[in-house]
């Protein structure tokens, strides 16, 4: 009921959430008939670990949707290993540094895990990825094992340093270099998954830089969001550069008299994630696939909500915070074309700065890493030239020019769903409208 009177209360949202669900066809279906009874538990596997994320890989073009698919479910098989505390140090180790050998076998399993560990069923039904696995083209099953290898080793590594393990991430190097092995390496086998696929031009892996902060942006805002139950938990990924400039000990931020510190603070890891913004739109520009980009923008369109949310937000210092469902099934329509996450960027943009207080102590970095997004974004579109100007033909506004044709051809599906929602409305109405006058002939 609460989440239905959230809706109610945000027609834009309620909107979105019935069109979503009602109004708006998939672009590809994962039932055909190639789909094998070990892919159909491979989906089932992944949509036990991540509902959100499961229903957007599932939409992918089928080049892609296997591959991701089993990328998805290998590397949560390996997060699953690294986050079991009841495993014996040495075995974690040892299978965290050869966990990619295993995919060079045709059945392999662990059942080692504690019987209450979250996505253990990953590990204990591991043969059909790996039947699965063996199916995919050899160029993508390099892209995986070198991905699950460099990841595995870079969590052993993690495991076995002393000075992290009692003292937490120390530098900002030491928060990008953690930041890197979580989620830029995840956004290094993406990146190459699909310039393989031809989805994207070959000169997207040629800048190192972009992906990795497709990766560190998503990282960055859930570290920052999570502040607390990270803490619960008896762990922390907050870089001590940043927090000891505030607070001797990061738990004080938990203090009321600590709260005003603890925002500034808050606000300062903002500013470093917003450093990647510039780069994360020009990777969404560079790719053409449809159900490709829409699969590598929800969750930068996502995060950027987040990190509006959780800026100078007090209640991510004593509990979880989270964007509404309305605004998610929003974002996810909005987000299917490039000038649409433009959109969406630049308004979350605008909602940081308008809570910007002018007493915080990165008030003027703040705003001039926000204007720089701001005029990238202007440089990327030009549209707002007197009539006699030419654009100037800048690398970005040539790549953007490119991307604005994929996006004009969403257009007429974006009507069809328009005209669905308003024809169900207008019946929806008319019926309601309808008992209405017969009730009221009856009472009169």
């Amino acid at each position: 009921m609460g989440k239905l009177l959230q809706l109610a209360s945000h027609p834009i949202e309620l909107k979105a959430a019935l069109k979503l669900k009602f109004c708006r066809t998939p672009l590809f279906s994962i039932y055909d008939q190639s789909t094998s009874p070990y892919l159909l538990h491979c989906f089932e596997l992944l949509n036990l670990t991540s509902r959100s994320f499961a229903a957007v890989i599932r939409e992918l073009h089928p080049e892609l949707r296997n591959c991701i698919t089993l990328f998805y479910l290998i590397l949560r098989a390996l997060d699953t290993i690294e986050d079991d505390m009841s495993i014996e140090h040495d075995l974690k180790i040892d299978l965290l540094r050869h966990f990619h050998e295993k995919l060079l076998l045709t059945k392999w399993s662990f059942n080692g895990n504690a019987p209450d560990m979250k996505d253990r069923a990953v590990l204990t039904d591991f043969e059909s990825i790996l039947i699965e696995f063996h199916k995919l083209k050899p160029d993508y099953q390099d892209v995986i094992k070198e991905i699950t290898d460099k990841m595995g080793n870079g969590m052993a590594d993690y495991i076995l340093d002393e000075n992290y393990n009692l003292n937490g991430l120390q530098t900002v190097h030491d928060y990008d270099v953690y930041c890197h092995y979580v989620a830029g390496l995840v956004g290094d086998g993406l990146t190459r998954l699909i310039i393989i696929a031809k989805f994207a031009n070959k000169s997207l892996y040629s800048n190192e830089q972009l992906f990795e902060s497709m990766g560190l942006f998503l990282q960055k805002t859930n570290i920052i969001r999570d502040y607390n139950e990270d803490l619960a938990d008896g762990r922390s990924f907050w870089p001590k550069e940043i927090w000891s400039q505030y607070v001797p000990q990061l738990k004080d931020f938990m203090k009321p008299e600590k709260e005003q510190l603890g925002l500034e603070c808050i606000n300062h890891l903002v500013l470093n994630a917003l450093e990647h913004v510039i780069d994360v739109l020009t990777y969404l520009a560079s790719v053409h696939e449809q159900s490709t980009f829409q699969f590598c923008a929800i969750p930068q369109v996502m995060a950027i909500a987040t990190l509006a949310l959780v800026f100078n937000n007090r209640d991510v210092l004593h509990g979880n915070v989270k964007i509404r469902k309305g605004t998610t099934c929003y974002l996810i329509l909005k987000s299917r074309t490039f000038r649409g996450c433009v959109d969406i960027f630049d308004y979350y943009l605008r909602d940081i700065k308008s809570k910007l207080a002018v007493q915080d102590p990165n008030y003027l970095k703040l705003n001039i890493q926000i204007s720089k997004i701001e005029q990238f974004m202007e440089e990327m579109y030009q549209d707002k030239l007197p009539a006699n100007v030419k654009p100037n033909e800048t690398p970005i506004y040539l790549k953007v020019q490119e991307r604005s044709k994929y996006d004009d051809e969403l257009v007429p599906t974006q009507q069809e769903e328009e005209y669905k929602f308003n024809m169900v409305l207008s019946i929806i109405v008319s019926v309601l409208l309808g008992f209405y006058y017969i009730y009221t002939l009856h009472t009169a």
